[in-house]
């Protein structure tokens, strides 16, 4: 049985901040774990302020650096290296757009010099920054369009002191038509741009060194026609683990009907031995959707909402796709929901393993949105943690399961003890949820209905 063998509370300040999509925050993991089991905090104190705080392991303040946010600015990315906090900001005037990088000294809150990093017409696409697993490379780039399409990214690679290590232009005027270019970056700075191409049909990653001009291309069919009918990606997610090798995954639909057709994983490996594998595919047949009806109680009649969430990773690589049904009921004020999570297991030859159906219900206001419901997810040796903020049983509180990852068993939910207020007001900000061990969650909460104020919890798991 889970239990908290003890819970430690500070104050905390914090005020829920304006999103354009809510379906796609920018910053969605706002506390990171360090190697010494403090954490960093980027925090939104006031409309004109953020701050990064630093905290050990027993949530004492170490340190904390304003960080000032004015109008037409908002925060891009948040993450650190092993020597310092990045936070990036995106500005925006009636004339251009930038991107800017601050870098925030771990050891003491020492903020370096604001550096920009990509420049961009008002009237361009948002320009964009991808970091390294191991926040020692940074990538800004910017899409150059003709219409509509993207024909090019221009891009600029930058090492952890922000110094500039290569201008790159990503060419895509051969490909015709595609969608969802985004770049990945990885620790020793080679560029994985991954593009959904051919009519929504392939899955294609371009790699780009630093030390060589050659670029090469892996690229994989996940749709086509199949019994007449014709399926393209619906939805798709990709990974770079810190050893380069990246992982995707697709959910394809049939294009005219709508239905979930299957999911679709690969493994995509650059190395001088290396090659793209690809996953038996898993089919949601007519039994598949009878179990996720019998595992929520519920009678749909097709699988709807359902988009990939995270591809997780154990150290054995064995790897585990989660995916989530959430969508909001129609209309800026209506409810947001997050239902069940559906996860697919594979072994380390990518051979399908198990899968398994986790029932939850929750819903939220609009304007809370997906920010206190969802999952956070963490992996450690075989097993995947899954927290969840439910009431269950009449009891509000954060809960637990654990997922072997092996054998796709997934033990019964477990209260952490930690008293939420159920009411309809913010009672638990997902975004600020963090493992700073297999056995030490932080995580920030409101305790009661009497309660205005939120705390920034310390919870070690028996």
């Amino acid at each position: 049985m889970v239990q908290a063998q003890k819970v430690k509370s500070v104050p905390f300040s914090y005020l829920p901040e304006p999103t354009e999509d809510r379906y796609n925050q920018r910053v969605t993991r706002k506390t990171l774990s360090l190697e010494n089991r403090g954490f960093v905090i980027l925090a939104h104190k006031s409309a004109t302020q953020y701050a990064v705080e630093r905290y050990d392991a027993d949530l004492r303040q170490l340190w904390t650096a304003a960080v000032p946010v004015m109008a037409g600015e908002s925060i891009e990315a948040f993450n650190r290296s092993p020597e310092q906090v990045w936070v990036i900001i995106h500005h925006k005037d009636e004339a251009s757009q930038n991107l800017s990088a601050l870098a925030i000294d771990l050891r003491n809150g020492q903020k370096g010099a604001m550096k920009k990093l990509v420049e961009a017409s008002a009237r361009d696409r948002r320009p964009s920054v991808a970091i390294s697993p191991d926040g020692t490379r940074l990538v800004a780039y910017r899409y150059l369009t003709r219409e509509v399409q993207i024909k090019a990214i221009s891009a600029t690679v930058y090492d952890q002191k922000l110094s500039k290590i290569k201008d790159r232009t990503y060419d895509f005027h051969d490909l015709g038509d595609f969608f969802s270019p985004t770049v990945y970056v990885g620790n020793d700075g080679t560029q994985y741009v991954t593009l959904v191409s051919d009519q929504m049909k392939k899955l294609t990653v371009r790699r780009y060194r630093n030390d060589n001009p050659d670029i090469k291309v892996m690229s994989v069919a996940v749709g086509g026609t199949f019994g007449g009918k014709a399926v393209t990606v619906f939805d798709s997610r990709f990974t770079l683990q810190p050893d380069n090798m990246l992982y995707a995954a697709a959910i394809c639909n049939e294009r005219l009907s709508g239905l979930y057709h299957s999911l679709k994983v690969v493994k995509f490996d650059f190395t001088d031995q290396g090659d793209l594998k690809f996953a038996p595919e898993f089919r949601f047949t007519p039994e598949y959707l009878a179990e996720v009806n019998k595992a929520g109680q519920a009678s749909s009649k097709r699988l709807e909402d359902v988009y990939i969430a995270d591809l997780l990773l154990t150290s054995e690589k064995q790897l585990v796709v989660v995916a989530e049904k959430k969508y909001e009921e129609g209309g800026d004020e209506s409810p947001a929901h997050a239902r069940e999570l559906h996860l697919f297991g594979y072994n380390e030859f990518l051979s399908p393993a198990w899968h398994s159906i986790i029932a939850k219900d929750q819903v939220a206001p609009a304007a809370e949105s997906f920010t206190g419901i969802g999952y956070r997810a963490a992996v450690f040796g075989p097993d995947i943690q899954i927290l969840t903020q439910e009431k269950l049983a009449g009891k509000s509180d954060l809960y637990l399961r654990r997922v072997n990852a092996q054998t796709g068993v997934v033990q019964p939910p477990k209260g952490l003890g930690l008293t939420v207020a159920s009411d309809q007001n913010s009672a638990y900000v997902k975004d600020f949820t963090g493992w700073l061990d297999a056995r030490t969650i932080i995580g920030v909460s409101r305790p009661s209905r009497k309660s205005a104020a939120l705390m920034l919890n310390k919870i070690v798991v028996k």
